[in-house]
């Protein structure tokens, strides 16, 4: 069976609530969040070009110390994403590292957190490309819980398709690309699924709205290859591991649509949707229609590793408040 969370569900609120308090780092300061403000003719903020970062921080109550999990790889994504959108940055990925720890630590939170780092074209200026304008970076953190249903989520499969690379590329988490999320996460709420899944231009599975995808076929773990439209995803590498432990195949493949409704198994992963189980597909039943057996205990060993419970994986974790310089 799945664990249940270590944390009493008010403590750590969805992720619809708003931020109002706390600390962010803001034009190279850290700063009280409610003064990290800018212009309403931010290039950024008119034209999307701004590209972003999702990181768990988990509460153990045992140790009394929040866990980031796997900093140092997404900052490295981070950096990659903003290589793309040509934003150069001072700050290196060990600076970020510190910085966010001690925001979180400011903060003084003792509950699942959700951290945000954003780099963006900062100026005022209205003109469409990458080189005229300056550029920033931000980072704040709130906390939160479940950002969807871990028990098993009902998805349909979504009529918008997924950005291609040759379009606007999915494997940087470029902030004007996540429209193509709303609107397909839009409907499918709207039509009372828990979320969708999307396809490539030719017809293959690429994702969830905004999380990987893994299927179960016997003892093999299919996932559409980076090639199929895909953020190459931290949590999907995460998974991909554990799995070796379960002495799964894990195989990447395109996916046909169809091979859904006949998987033993499905789920979604990311930071946000954490590990999730898919029990119906567009009304078919996945599986038996409940949590299987192997995707449960995936969901399991991440949680025990995310929250610095298993000690194969807890170089997987960068602790908070354990005897971490401040940064003045």
């Amino acid at each position: 069976m799945a664990i249940e969370p270590l944390i009493p569900p008010d403590t750590a609120p969805p992720p619809t609530k708003a931020v109002y308090g706390g600390f962010a780092y803001f034009k190279g300061a850290i700063v009280p969040f409610g003064e990290a403000n800018v212009s309403i003719g931010t290039h950024a903020l008119n034209y999307g070009t701004a590209c972003f970062e999702g990181i768990r921080g988990y509460w153990n109550p045992e140790h009394q110390e929040i866990y980031l999990l796997k900093l140092a790889e997404h900052y490295q994504r981070f950096l990659k994403s903003t290589a793309l959108l040509k934003i150069k940055l001072e700050e290196n990925v060990e600076r970020l590292c510190e910085l966010t720890r001690e925001i979180v630590r400011r903060d003084g939170y003792r509950t699942d957190v959700y951290v945000r780092p954003i780099a963006y074209k900062s100026s005022a200026m209205i003109k469409v490309d990458l080189h005229s304008s300056e550029n920033a970076v931000a980072i704040f953190a709130m906390p939160m819980g479940a950002y969807s249903p871990i028990d098993g989520l009902r998805v349909t499969i979504s009529s918008w398709r997924r950005i291609s690379d040759n379009s606007i590329p999915a494997r940087a988490k470029i902030t004007g690309a996540y429209i193509n999320t709303a609107l397909a996460t839009e409907d499918a709420n709207a039509a009372g699924y828990d979320d969708c899944l999307m396809l490539t231009e030719d017809g293959h599975i690429a994702e969830g709205s905004a999380a990987n995808f893994f299927m179960v076929q016997g003892r093999s773990l299919i996932t559409p290859p980076v090639t199929d439209d895909i953020l190459v995803g931290i949590t999907r590498a995460a998974v991909m591991r554990l799995a070796l432990d379960f002495e799964l195949d894990v195989v990447e493949r395109s996916i046909d649509r169809t091979e859904v409704y006949q998987a033993d198994e499905a789920f979604l992963c990311g930071t946000g949707v954490q590990v999730a189980p898919i029990v119906e597909v567009d009304g078919r039943p996945v599986g038996s229609g409940r949590p299987g057996t192997i995707t449960l205990g995936l969901q399991e060993a991440y949680f025990r590793a995310v929250r610095g419970a298993d000690p194969r994986y807890r170089q997987w974790c960068t602790p908070v408040y354990g005897g971490i310089p401040r940064i003045t």
